[in-house]
């Protein structure tokens, strides 16, 4: 476990195509979406908060701080990365945070510690994953020192794209397999009710 690196979850997203509301709480596999990521995530850094906005009651089982955005308005995803930046420097000793997504059930359980392992060599980059050859750009690593340059490229800028700013820092990319048990991308993320479906049959699936 990398006790230097807190771990944001990323769970503010407006879920217009399940309808709306929080897809992290959707059902799954006996409980919900969020417990799946919290189980595979939590294991891999501490400390461990979520991203979301409106009443934090909502999340209030799982014991977790959660992070309402700094910046006004809904800026996506950078926001809670801005907004989880600021949190480890104001409350850990952490000099970097790795964010994942709230709606990603499979993610990698080594996520943290490849992603750590690619910075060794690339010291003040920004780590990112990939797999099957496309970028998962919410899933990173971010030195805390980048908080000023992302302040300003999404307060002063008002650029909402999280892979410019990961080309425009300087980054290293890690590629992590597909999951071979199940035959499914680790980074597979519930989008609509039909990924829901599919979500819970491959859960099915993995279970011994």
């Amino acid at each position: 476990m990398k006790r230097d690196i807190a771990g944001i979850i990323l769970a503010g997203g407006q879920s217009r195509r399940m309808g709306g509301g929080d897809k992290s709480l959707l059902p799954l596999g006996g409980g919900c979406v969020l417990d799946q990521v919290v189980s595979r995530f939590g294991r891999q850094t501490t400390p461990l908060a979520l991203s979301a906005n409106g009443d934090p009651a909502r999340f209030s089982r799982f014991g977790l701080p959660v992070l309402a955005d700094m910046v006004s308005g809904f800026a996506g995803p950078l926001a809670g990365i801005l907004t989880g930046l600021e949190w480890a420097v104001g409350n850990t000793a952490c000099k970097a945070i790795v964010t994942a997504a709230g709606d990603t059930p499979f993610l990698p359980l080594d996520l943290v510690e490849r992603l750590a392992a690619a910075t060794d060599q690339s010291p003040g980059s920004i780590a990112v994953a990939c797999s099957a050859g496309k970028r998962h750009p919410t899933f990173a690593l971010w030195p805390t020192d980048c908080r000023d340059a992302l302040r300003h490229f999404l307060v002063d800028e008002d650029n909402r794209r999280v892979s410019a700013f990961i080309d425009r820092h300087g980054f290293v990319e890690v590629e992590f397999p597909i999951l071979q048990s199940a035959g499914v991308d680790p980074f597979f993320n519930i989008n609509d009710p039909n990924d829901l479906v599919s979500a819970e049959r491959l859960l099915q699936s993995m279970k011994p």
